[in-house]
C-alpha cells in the first residue's frame, strides 16, 4: 500500500499491510477492520482514536508510540514490540498478546477485558485506575510493574513474575497467587523475612 493512500483513508478494510515503516507520524480517527499488519515499524508516533477490529499484528514494532483513546477488539499481537507505548484511556477487549514486549507501557484508565497475555513482558509498566476483567496471564513478566487503584480481584497471577511489583493491599485483594509469590508481597503487611 502506498503511504499516500494510507493517509487519505479513514477506514482501512480487508487489507494486508507489510513492511510499513514510519516514524514521528500522527494518525487520527482511522478505523482498521479485518486487517493484517506484518513486519511493520511505526515508531515514536501519535495515534489517537484509532479503532483496530479483527486486526492481526505479526512481528510489528510500535515502540514509544501513543495509542491514546484507541480501541483494540478481537485482535492478535504476535511477536510484537510495544515498549514504552502509551495506551491511556484505551480499550483492549478480546485481544491476545503472544511473545510480545510491552515493557514500560502506560495503561492508565484503560479497560483490559477478556484478554490473554502469553509469554509477554510487562516489566516496569504502569497501571493506574485500569480495569482488569476476565484476563488470562500465562508466563507474563510483571517485574516492577506499578498498580495504582487497579483491582486484581479474581486475576490469576500464579503464572506471572511479580517480583518487585508495586501494589496496595486493597488492589491485590482477591487475586490468585502461588505460595512462592507470597514472599514478593510480604512488604504489604510491613514484615521482613529473616534469612
Amino acid at each position: 500500500m502506498e503511504e499516500l493512500e494510507f493517509w487519505e483513508e479513514s477506514k482501512i478494510n480487508n487489507k494486508t499491510i507489510e513492511k510499513l515503516a514510519l516514524e514521528d507520524t500522527t494518525w487520527h480517527a482511522i478505523d482498521f477492520q479485518n486487517v493484517k499488519m506484518v513486519n511493520c515499524k511505526i515508531l515514536h508516533s501519535h495515534m489517537e482514536q484509532i479503532d483496530f477490529n479483527q486486526v492481526t499484528f505479526e512481528n510489528c514494532n510500535f515502540s514509544n508510540t501513543t495509542f491514546e483513546n484507541s480501541r483494540f477488539y478481537n485482535c492478535q499481537l504476535m511477536n510484537c514490540k510495544l515498549e514504552g507505548c502509551n495506551l491511556v484511556d484505551s480499550v483492549i477487549h478480546s485481544v491476545t498478546l503472544q511473545d510480545t514486549n510491552a515493557n514500560y507501557s502506560n495503561f492508565t484508565n484503560t479497560t483490559i477485558k477478556n484478554d490473554r497475555f502469553q509469554n509477554t513482558s510487562l516489566r516496569n509498566s504502569y497501571f493506574q485506575e485500569t480495569q482488569f476483567k476476565n484476563v488470562v496471564l500465562e508466563k507474563v513478566d510483571l517485574t516492577q510493574a506499578q498498580f495504582f487503584k487497579t483491582k486484581l480481584q479474581n486475576i490469576d497471577l500464579s503464572h506471572a513474575n511479580i517480583e518487585g511489583i508495586a501494589i496496595s493491599l486493597e488492589d491485590i485483594k482477591g487475586a490468585i497467587i502461588d505460595e512462592l509469590q507470597v514472599l514478593d508481597l510480604l512488604y504489604l503487611i510491613g514484615v521482613k523475612l529473616k534469612k
